[in-house]
């Protein structure tokens, strides 16, 4: 990155673009399911039983690999809003491997887990977590690369005077 970022303006860190962009990713993600279950009127794990194992499970693993390609993005200088595109198939691929994952420990069935994988990566629920992590790393990417001020009233313009 060129510039101080300081109290005077200039880009926003790394870091703290990262780590506001990952919160924002799990808040979206967590509120794109939930409308999406809501407007369907369809549970994004439709097999019972199972229990919440394999939805925190593919969250997670969802959010790590959000956290992972941004990370990875933001390293550049300056950062290329293709990664946002990257952030996108890596948190669908980690949702639907780690829901797999999770569902086979849970009902300890192959085919269910294939199934319940299978729906959400064919689905509206595959859709919604691509978007999210798009949306997301985009806007962190937009954070780190901003050469903006801070914003000033105007009367805190010295050359008024």
């Amino acid at each position: 990155m060129t510039g101080p970022a300081g109290a005077s303006g200039g880009p926003v860190r790394p870091a703290v673009a990262w780590g506001l962009a990952t919160v924002t990713f799990v808040a979206l993600l967590i509120f794109g399911l939930g409308m999406t279950s809501l407007v369907l009127n369809a549970d994004i794990v439709a097999t019972p039983g199972l229990g919440q194992l394999p939805g925190v499970f593919a969250t997670t693993a969802a959010t790590a690999a959000f956290g992972l390609s941004l990370w990875l993005t933001l390293r550049a200088a300056p950062p290329s809003y293709l990664g946002a595109l990257w952030a996108a198939i890596a948190c669908v691929v980690a949702y639907v491997i780690a829901i797999w994952l999770g569902v086979l420990v849970a009902s300890s069935e192959l085919a269910t887990a294939t199934e319940v994988a299978g729906r959400i990566a064919t689905s509206w629920f595959g859709l919604v977590v691509a978007l999210t992590g798009a949306v997301a790393a985009a806007g962190g990417i937009a954070l780190a690369r901003t050469r903006s001020q801070r914003p000033r009233w105007p009367w805190e313009d010295e050359f008024d005077e």
